[in-house]
């Protein structure tokens, strides 16, 4: 086992504490049926999650058209998924 960078481990547990914190928001706003809260947390949430993007195209570039393309799926979502309030959730199984 090779050793451990502390450095590295602390940058680990970081980015995961952050990413997972996004993600509490985002699921927040959706729930909520905030489309453009919702919408920003995505975002936020990929570009934390973003190395993996880099490390495959080797071009940070690309990480702001996930970011782009995050924020354009989640407020499409929620707003086609929009229910008047008091209606059973989507998806909900109906009232016998």
């Amino acid at each position: 086992m090779a050793a451990i960078d502390p450095l590295t481990a602390g940058g680990v547990l970081l980015a995961t504490a952050l990413t997972d914190a996004v993600y509490v928001m985002f699921t927040s706003a959706v729930v909520a049926r905030k489309r453009v809260p919702a919408a920003t947390w995505s975002s936020i949430w990929y570009l934390l999650s973003s190395y993996a993007v880099i490390s495959y195209t080797e071009n940070w570039v690309y990480v702001a058209f996930a970011a782009i393309g995050s924020w354009l799926g989640a407020f499409v979502s929620i707003t086609f998924l929009h229910r008047p309030p008091g209606g059973p959730p989507v998806g909900a199984a109906p009232e016998i």
